[in-house]
């Protein structure tokens, strides 16, 4: 009996023994648990780096290629060399200055002998060849229409046709129209031509009647200036006793009836003396001789108001000179062909 109880007693220490053990070990394992979640991660990082490592390693990215030079080069030559660089074309297209150059490589970036990788854009600039391969046919056109028209073609680069100086003479044709060129109309470019032109200076450009001025108010004067196809020379001074003031006191006189077209004539103002409203005077410019006369008039605009045209005439310029009685304070703007070339503010 009473070994029974011994054994019972070292049983119950036996399993008393195992529960301590047991709970020992779960209570070790639950405070190692985040250092092994730690490891765990940490195992799982260095293996996926490692992976990509071997990874790229053993990729390779595009070799190298150095960049042709194709400037000068046809279009397809230019393709092929950079297909067997295995290198892609970004084609951009331009006129270009010289004859004969069309589809061929005028620009190209990156530069020839730069290094890139393969497969990368190389950026080429192809000739579409001139603006214009052959001569116009100018005949009818008015000839400073034309003068623009080639600046604006050949605007930014160097022109393939000039006009050279031309030569004027009298024709029914409006002034200023072409009669003739040289080369003719259809004349293949190969090289800039220089395009020599016959103008007409305009219908019945030969003679005028001289007018009989003496008398004339400034009004009436300004009227005969705009219709007349006489160069006025006009000067003026201060009426003197037995002039009425604001009159032509005189006149250069010609031993004939009639005079070519334009002829300059002289002519005397006696100017009346300046009041509280208006001055009076003689408005003067020098201008560029031009080769036909050309449309101009004389505005004034007062200090207060709207701008008023005073006259329109023709004429060659050179010398002008315009008579006028304004309010003080007025600017006067002499135009020609509606471009403002001189002005005055009398006072």
């Amino acid at each position: 009996m009473e070994n029974e109880t011994k054994e019972n007693e070292k049983k119950k220490f036996k399993l008393s023994s195992i529960g301590v053990s047991f709970s020992k070990f779960y209570e070790k394992l639950q405070s190692s648990i985040p250092a092994l979640i730690i490891t765990t991660i940490s195992a799982f990082i260095l293996m996926l780096f490692v992976a990509l490592a071997v990874f790229f390693m053993n990729v390779k990215g595009p070799e190298k290629v150095l960049v042709p030079n194709v400037i000068g080069k046809s279009l397809e030559d230019a393709l092929l060399e950079m297909q067997v660089k295995e290198l892609y074309p970004k084609i951009n297209l331009r006129y270009s200055e010289n004859p004969g150059d069309e589809g061929t490589i005028l620009e190209q970036s990156p530069k020839a002998g730069a290094i890139v990788k393969g497969y990368s854009r190389v950026s080429i600039v192809v000739s579409r060849g001139v603006i214009v391969d052959n001569v116009g046919d100018y005949i009818g056109q008015n000839v400073d229409e034309l003068e623009l028209k080639l600046q604006a073609l050949f605007a930014g680069q160097r022109p393939l046709i000039t006009l050279a100086t031309p030569e004027y003479k009298p024709d029914q044709s409006d002034a200023g129209t072409i009669l003739e060129q040289d080369p003719p109309a259809g004349t293949h470019i190969t090289e800039p031509v220089t395009v020599q032109l016959l103008v007409s200076r305009g219908p019945n450009y030969e003679n005028t009647k001289v007018p009989d001025l003496t008398g004339q108010s400034i009004n009436d004067l300004l009227q005969t200036i705009s219709r007349s196809k006489i160069v006025f020379d006009i000067s003026g001074h201060q009426a003197q006793e037995g002039e009425e003031a604001g009159t032509v006191v005189s006149q250069e006189m010609f031993n004939t009836e009639y005079v070519r077209n334009y002829t300059r004539m002289t002519v005397e103002i006696a100017l009346p003396e300046d009041n509280d409203e208006n001055a009076n005077g003689i408005f003067s410019a020098q201008l560029a001789d031009y080769p036909y006369p050309v449309p101009m008039k004389l505005d004034a605009k007062p200090a207060e108001g709207d701008t008023y045209t005073l006259v329109t005439f023709s004429h060659p310029g050179g010398k002008v000179t315009i008579p006028y009685s304004v309010p003080h304070g007025t600017t006067l703007i002499l135009k020609v062909s509606d471009k403002a070339v001189a002005r005055n503010t009398v006072n």
